[in-house]
């Protein structure tokens, strides 16, 4: 499954969700503002915009935008980092400030059923779209091909 296949196959009210948590400092921080600016086509990049743009974005995501997919995710995932460290650190995962390690094999750690697991294990602390988001995103960094993960409430 590729990224913007995964954005839609979650919907339309979770990506409205990931892109109300994402933060500007933060993409200033890790030197992507400018990269997730220009694929969005905004001339400014803040909240206001990025919600007036979400029904531009999710139409450009629907026809398979994959390099707008990418940098959403990214966008995405740097600003909960606090989220992946807890997801990484659960499953023993080695990372660098939620960044895998160099030469690190994640699947190794993950047995089956970690989807939900994950789900069920931070649900609570973080927004469940977000939670959900992250985990098929992981799966996807994993194997590419795997299908949407879609928890069990």
């Amino acid at each position: 499954m590729k990224l913007h296949e995964l954005f839609i196959a979650l919907g339309e009210d979770s990506f409205r969700s990931q892109l109300r948590g994402i933060s500007f400092g933060t993409l200033r921080t890790y030197q992507i503002y400018d990269r997730v600016k220009t694929r969005c086509h905004l001339a400014k990049l803040n909240t206001e915009n990025l919600r007036a743009a979400a029904p531009k974005l999710w139409e450009r995501l629907s026809q398979g935008e994959e390099e707008l997919a990418l940098e959403l995710s990214q966008a995405i995932l740097v600003s909960q980092l606090k989220l992946i460290i807890d997801v990484l650190d659960h499953f023993k995962i080695p990372h660098e400030d939620g960044f895998f390690a160099k030469d690190t094999e994640p699947k190794q750690y993950l047995k089956d059923g970690w989807q939900q697991e994950a789900y069920d294990a931070f649900k609570g602390a973080y927004p469940p779209a977000l939670v959900s988001f992250y985990v098929n995103h992981l799966a996807h960094e994993i194997d590419e091909n795997s299908p949407a993960f879609f928890p069990a409430l």
